[in-house]
């Protein structure tokens, strides 16, 4: 085992920047335009899902009556304007990515968001900061399905098992688990449970490469000691 891992693999929203305010108020102001009510019970059951998951569940629990996509359409619209002229950062993260640049390990982001409002985030990081970037609208299954994880780490030229995830919802954890990379959960607006193969930290702040790398180090020895 290296002290690095051979790619670090992010979760967009709620782990690369704080946009879970911005979608939770689209989805009140959507709800709300149609004559329905909107909680953040609800709001929160959609965090780290699909899109199209999303879109769905919004149509079977208010009187919105747009398509699926006509509903992600309108989210997305909503969340870039905000995202646009503020990009709410989480604490530690653009450290660590300028920090796993400088020690030549690659970043892919991975997010169930679609292109266009990854593109927005990225547009505001240096060029060159995501080596790939894999979105909800470029694969067939979105989390908590393993896919999107098993595409970034082909994108990137890797093993999905040498590499690190970064997640801060329970889908995202069952996603890159489920690819059998190993995961850090930074619970942010809904709680995570435990989960074989992820470590929970409290925050970024402050981590560095090689802090992933001994994580990496620790979940391998984890997952050894259980098969033995």
């Amino acid at each position: 085992m290296t002290d690095l891992p051979a790619a670090v693999l992010w979760d967009m929203d709620g782990t690369l920047v704080d946009t879970e305010p911005y979608w939770i108020s689209a989805e009140h102001a959507i709800v709300e335009e149609a004559g329905g009510v909107w909680n953040d019970e609800y709001a929160h059951q959609l965090v780290g899902n699909d899109l199209m998951v999303s879109a769905e569940f919004i149509r079977d629990h208010s009187p919105v009556q747009l398509t699926p996509v006509e509903i992600i359409e309108e989210l997305l619209a909503r969340v870039i304007v905000q995202v646009r002229e503020h990009v709410p950062w989480r604490p530690g993260a653009r450290e660590l990515l300028s920090s796993l640049q400088e020690a030549g390990v690659p970043s892919a982001l991975v997010t169930m968001s679609w292109r266009s409002l990854a593109d927005a985030v990225v547009d505001a990081l240096p060029t060159g900061t995501f080596a790939a970037v894999i979105t909800g609208d470029e694969v067939e299954h979105g989390k908590p399905h393993p896919e999107p994880y098993f595409a970034a780490a082909r994108a990137l030229g890797v093993e999905a098992a040498d590499c690190v995830a970064i997640e801060d919802s329970p889908t995202g954890v069952r996603s890159a688990v489920a690819a059998g990379v190993p995961t850090i959960a930074v619970p942010h607006v809904v709680p995570v449970p435990v989960t074989a193969g992820a470590v929970q930290v409290p925050s970024l702040r402050g981590l560095t490469p090689t802090d992933l790398g001994a994580l990496t180090s620790e979940l391998a020895t984890q997952s050894s000691a259980g098969t033995t």
